[in-house]
């Protein structure tokens, strides 16, 4: 495993994102389209999730989720991704690794920065 410095960590810009439209995207067996808001700062912006095999898009819609906001953009399929999703990826029963949502458990501001 490589290590960062406190520096590198700082660079990293998590946001608290409420999710408020989600598409399955046709040709990909892995992949949700979602568009998060970020509140009055960043906007809206649309992330690719490779989570389609554990969630459904109507369980995501209205959820407040962990993003990193300030990766640089990547194609996919037609449109950019403008950030990514934080999701521990645990083993099940059977060994092989799925994805689990950190959940926030109280009301707070869509684009909170996560600390």
């Amino acid at each position: 495993m490589d290590t960062i410095t406190i520096d590198d960590f700082q660079k990293i810009d998590i946001r608290i994102g409420k999710v408020v439209e989600v598409k399955e995207v046709k040709g990909s067996d892995k992949l949700l389209r979602c568009v998060v808001d970020f509140g009055s700062e960043l906007g809206q912006k649309i992330i690719f999730s490779g989570i389609k095999k554990w969630y459904k898009p109507e369980e995501l819609v209205g959820k407040l989720l962990p993003y990193i906001v300030n990766m640089a953009p990547r194609p996919m399929f037609g449109e950019e991704s403008q950030g990514m999703l934080m999701a521990p990826a645990p083993e099940n029963s059977e060994g092989e690794k799925e994805a689990a949502l950190f959940f926030v458990d109280k009301e707070v501001v869509p684009g909170t920065k996560v600390i």
